[in-house]
């Protein structure tokens, strides 16, 4: 339980806490922008239960995101998500999946920092509620090579959790329905 409640603590806890004591300053900014780094909502039971203390603490984050960007929208903040398609080069993903050999299948953070600050540049009142890919933003922004980003351009990326699940969901609505 005390994992759990670490978890709940710092994802949806900690993005509306951030929020409410960032906002009087954000009202107060030319363009102004709250962005949560959280995958969008899917509700389907199969993407929960393997990790469900982790899908719910960081489907919290997504719905601080949801009603923010409906809350502040009269007020010209934005409020957004953003999160990576490939699993990227940070020390929990080498502990998690599998050290040294795992990073060699991520990318580099850079690609996750290049697209928040598009993100970030974006008009606020016209950008808001969006749960944005890193890729597909810097795509939008021209983006056509991804080799740079890579830590072994030698090797593809391994998917996101989060992105194999939006991957699998697209396929399912365009007909493809594999077994289990």
């Amino acid at each position: 339980m005390k994992r759990y409640d670490l978890m709940q603590q710092i994802n949806g806890r900690g993005a509306y806490l951030c929020a409410k004591l960032a906002l009087p300053h954000l009202k107060k900014a030319a363009n102004p922008h709250i962005l949560t780094a959280v995958a969008a909502l899917d509700m389907n039971p199969k993407w929960f239960s393997p990790n469900l203390a982790y899908a719910i603490a960081k489907y919290g984050m997504s719905l601080v995101t949801l009603g923010l960007s409906r809350d502040l929208a009269g007020a010209g903040v934005a409020v957004n998500s953003l999160w990576p398609e490939t699993a990227i080069a940070t020390a929990a993903v080498g502990n998690l999946l599998g050290g040294e050999a795992a990073l060699r299948h991520a990318r580099r953070p850079e690609i996750v920092a290049d697209a928040a600050h598009a993100i970030l540049s974006r008009a606020a009142r016209t950008c808001t509620g969006n749960f944005f890919i890193d890729a597909a933003v810097l795509r939008e922004e021209g983006v056509k090579d991804f080799k740079s980003y890579a830590v072994d351009p030698s090797v593809d990326a391994l998917l996101d959790f989060f992105s194999r699940r939006a991957t699998q969901r697209r396929r399912e609505q365009m007909g493809f329905h594999p077994a289990g």
